[in-house]
C-alpha cells in the first residue's frame, strides 16, 4: 500500500511538525537584558517574540500551501514559479526567526517558550542558506526536482504518445501483470525518469548542508535526527535497536516470499538468493500485498475471501451502471467518458466516507463541507498532477472564525490499496483537526511518526470481522487457515516495509554527511537495498542511473525515518487502545471501530500536538515512554511460528554485497552544540 508515502501538508519541507530535542534553559546574570535584532523590537521578551512569531507564521501559513497546492495539481512553469517564490518567502522569514531567536540563548523563560524556540528551529527538512541567491537558487530545485516527478513519463517507443505511461499506469502492471518481461520494462520505464534529476539533487545536498551548518548541525541528517526529543547519535542507535527486534520475522518472511517467487518463474525467481525488484508488485518493494495472488498462504475455499479489492470494483461497477441506466442509449464516446468520471467521482467519495465513519464511530467529529468541496479525490484528466497521496492542512485551523480548511490529494481507484490509503490519510486529518487550537509552533506530531501511525492504527482495527461489516468481505471461516491468511494479509503491508523504511534515511544520511558520494550514488542505493530488504535489481543499474530519484520521497525532500518508527509505534498506539476498549483475547482480533472509551484516548493524545516531548505523550496512552516492537511479535506470532514451519529445511537469508556495510553511514559522534 501506498500509504506509508503520505506526507505532512508541506510535500517539500517546510512544515513545522518536527519535534526537538531537549533543553533545559538556564539563567544568566544579563537574562533581563534583551539585545536588539534587526526585525524585531528591542524590548521584546521571549514570551512576546514566540507570540509573534505564532501570529505572523499563522498569517502566512495559507499563501505558502495555497501555492504548494497548487504547484501539486496543476503541474506546469507558473505554478512551480509561484509555489518557488512562496517557498523562498517562508524560509527567508524562517531564517529571520531563528536569527532573532539567538538573542534569548542562556535567558531564563517558561518549558513552553523554550520547547517553542527549539521547534522553531528545526522548523523545516530543507534548511536554507542564508543568502538571498543560494536560498533562491534552493526553492527552484526543489520544486523542480518534485515537478519532475509528478510529470514523469515513460515511452517506450520515442515519438509515439500512444506508448506513453506515467507511474499510476506503471503500477498497474507491477501490481497485475505476472509476466516477468512485462513488470521488468514498467519498472525499469519508470525508473528512467529520475536520471535527469541527479545533477540537481547533488546541488540541492550542498544547499542544504549549507543551510544546516549555518543552524550549527553537522550536516541535514544530523538536523534530522535532532528532532526527536534525544540526540542524534540515540535516535540512530534507537532505530538500529527496533529494527532488530522484528528483522527475525522480517527474514522469515523474505525467505517464504521468495519460495513462493521461484515456483512461480522458474530460475528467474531470485537474484543469488535476493528478491528481484520488479517482481514484488509495488515499484519500491516497500509493499507486498500486491502478490496475494502468489503469497497467499491458503485459497478461498480453505480459508474464505479477503477480496477487498474485487468487492470495491464490484461497487464501481455498480456505480458505473447506474449513471449509464439513466443515459441516452445511443451516448456517444465523449459523453460517456463524462459519465465513467461522474462513476469514478461518486464512487472515490464513497470509499472516503466509509473511512470517515471510523473516525466519527469513535466520537471524532465529522469532516469539514470545505473538505468535501476542495479535495483531489481523482486524476484529473486535463492536466499533470502529483498522485501521490498527501493530507493538507491549508490554514492551521482558520483565521477570524472561519472552519478549519483540511484537504487530500489523491488519485483513488477502487482497490484495496487505494481504500487503505484513505483510512491512512484521514488519519494525519484528523490530527490537525484535533490540534489546531495550539499555537502553529505546536501544531504538529509529537513527533513526525506519530503523524504517520494514526492512520495506520486505525487500519490494524480493519480486521476481517470489520471489513465483513462494511460489506467488503464474506463471512471468515474461524480456522487455522483463515487466521493465517489474515495474519498474512497484514505482514505484506506491515512487515515488508520496515526495512524500507529504514534504508531509504540511511541513504540520505550517508549522501548529507559526505560518505556517499555523487559518484557512488546508485551503488550505494543497491548495496542499502540488498543489506536491509534483501532485495536486487535483475539488470545491471549503474551509475548513470539514479534510482533513489524514482522515490518521491528522495526529490519531494521529506524524511523518510518517520515512516519506519510509525510502524513500530502503530501496534503500540493499538494495543493501548484496545485495552482501552476492553478487548479480551488476541491482539490481531481487535477491532475498536466504534468504542468511543478508546477515541476518546485517542483524541486526547492527538490534541497534545507537539506541546510536550514525545514520551510523555505516548507515556499518557500507553503507560511507558519508550518505542517498543514487542506489540508487533506479539500481534504476528501466530504468523511468525507458521513460517518457521514453512521454511524448515530450506535456506533461508540472503548475503548482502560487502559495499553494503560501507555504504551504511555511522552518525556523526556526539550532537551539534547546544542541540543534544
Amino acid at each position: 500500500m501506498n500509504h506509508r508515502h503520505a506526507l505532512l501538508a508541506l510535500a517539500i519541507g517546510a512544515s513545522l511538525a518536527l519535534s526537538a530535542c531537549k533543553r533545559e534553559p538556564t539563567a544568566t546574570p544579563d537574562a533581563a537584558q534583551p539585545v536588539a535584532t534587526a526585525g524585531a523590537p528591542a524590548d521584546e521578551t521571549a514570551d512576546a517574540f514566540v507570540a509573534r512569531v505564532n501570529a505572523e507564521l499563522k498569517a502566512m501559513y495559507p499563501e505558502l500551501t495555497a501555492a504548494q497546492w497548487l504547484s501539486s495539481t496543476y503541474i506546469n512553469d507558473d505554478s512551480q514559479l509561484l509555489a518557488a517564490k512562496a517557498n523562498e518567502k517562508f524560509l527567508t522569514s524562517l531564517n529571520s526567526w531563528i536569527e532573532q531567536s539567538k538573542k534569548f540563548e542562556g535567558q531564563q523563560m517558561s518549558p513552553e517558550t523554550a520547547r517553542a524556540i527549539t521547534l522553531l528551529k528545526l522548523g523545516t527538512a530543507m534548511p536554507a542558506p542564508k543568502d538571498p541567491a543560494r536560498l533562491s537558487e534552493l526553492t527552484r530545485i526543489a520544486t523542480k526536482m518534485e515537478g519532475m516527478y509528478g510529470a514523469g513519463t515513460y515511452c517506450k517507443a520515442a515519438g509515439d504518445s500512444q506508448s506513453c505511461r506515467q507511474l499510476g499506469e506503471l503500477e498497474e502492471v507491477l501490481a497485475k501483470s505476472r509476466d516477468y518481461d512485462a513488470q521488468l520494462d514498467a519498472w525499469q520505464g519508470w525508473h528512467t525518469i529520475a536520471r535527469p534529476m541527479r545533477e540537481d539533487y547533488t546541488r540541492f545536498v550542498e544547499l542544504v548542508n549549507e543551510g544546516s551548518r549555518e543552524l550549527g548541525y553537522a550536516n541535514t541528517g544530523e538536523m534530522w535526527r535532532a528532532g526527536y526529543d534525544m540526540s542524534p547519535v540515540e535516535l540512530a542507535a534507537e532505530t538500529d535497536r527496533l529494527w532488530g527486534q522484528v528483522k527475525p520475522l522480517y527474514e522469515q518472511l523474505h525467505c517464504y516470499a521468495r519460495t513462493r517467487l521461484e515456483a512461480q518463474y522458474p530460475g528467474r525467481g531470485s537474484v543469488d538468493g535476493l528478491l528481484p525488484a520488479h517482481l514484488m508488485g509495488n515499484m519500491w518493494q516497500q509493499d507486498w500485498g500486491n502478490l496475494w495472488d502468489v503469497l497467499a498462504p491458503y485459497g478461498e475455499q480453505q480459508a474464505g475471501s479477503l477480496d477487498v479489492g474485487g468487492a470495491l470494483q464490484r461497487q464501481y461497477q455498480s456505480v458505473l451502471n447506474d449513471h449509464l441506466a439513466r443515459e441516452n442509449a445511443l451516448i456517444d464516446t465523449d459523453r460517456r467518458v463524462e459519465v465513467v468520471r461522474k462513476a469514478q467521482l461518486e464512487h472515490a467519495q464513497q470509499m472516503t466516507r466509509q473511512a470517515e465513519e471510523f473516525y466519527t464511530s469513535l466520537g471524532m467529529p465529522a469532516l469539514p463541507e470545505s473538505y468535501w468541496q476542495k479535495t483531489q479525490f481523482i486524476k484529473p484528466r486535463d492536466r499533470d498532477v502529483v498522485c501521490h497521496a498527501s493530507a493538507w492542512d491549508m490554514n492551521m485551523g482558520g483565521e477570524d472564525g472561519k472552519s478549519p480548511d483540511v484537504r487530500t490529494k489523491m488519485c483513488i481507484k477502487p482497490n484495496e490499496e487505494d481504500f487503505f490509503t484513505i483510512y491512512h490519510e484521514l488519519g494525519h486529518v484528523y490530527y490537525y483537526l484535533a490540534y489546531n487550537n495550539l499555537p502553529p509552533l505546536f501544531q504538529g506530531g509529537a513527533h513526525d511518526g506519530f503523524h504517520e501511525a494514526i492512520g495506520d492504527t486505525i487500519e490494524l482495527a480493519m480486521t476481517p470481522a470489520y471489513l465483513k461489516s462494511i460489506g467488503l468481505v464474506g463471512d471468515q471461516q474461524p480456522s487455522q487457515e483463515a487466521l493465517i491468511n489474515a495474519q498474512m494479509r497484514m505482514a505484506l503491508a506491515k512487515v515488508a516495509f520496515m526495512p524500507f523504511g529504514l534504508m531509504i534515511d540511511r541513504w540520505r544520511w550517508g549522501v548529507f554527511d559526505g560518505s556517499i558520494t555523487p559518484e557512488n550514488y546508485n551503488t550505494a542505493w543497491w548495496d542499502l537495498k540488498a543489506k536491509y530488504q534483501g532485495v536486487a535489481p535483475a539488470t545491471a543499474r549503474g551509475e548513470d542511473f539514479f534510482d533513489a530519484g524514482a522515490k518521491y520521497h528522495v526529490p519531494g525532500n521529506t524524511p523518510y525515518t518517520r515512516y519506519f518508527l510509525s510502524h513500530v509505534l502503530q501496534f503500540q498506539f493499538y494495543k493501548a487502545l484496545c485495552d482501552a476498549a476492553g478487548h479480551q483475547g488476541p491482539l490481531y482480533e481487535c477491532t475498536f471501530a466504534g468504542n468511543k472509551a478508546g477515541g476518546g484516548k485517542f483524541w486526547a493524545m492527538l490534541s497534545r500536538g507537539n506541546s510536550q516531548p514525545w514520551q510523555q505523550t505516548m507515556k499518557e496512552l500507553t503507560g511507558t515512554e519508550q518505542m517498543d516492537a514487542s506489540a508487533v511479535l506479539e500481534y504476528f506470532s501466530p504468523l511468525q511460528e507458521w513460517l518457521r514451519q514453512q521454511n524448515e529445511g530450506r535456506s533461508c537469508g540472503w548475503q548482502a554485497p560487502a559495499a553494503a556495510a560501507a555504504a551504511d553511514p555511522a552518525p556523526a559522534k556526539g550532537a551539534a552544540p547546544g542541540n543534544g
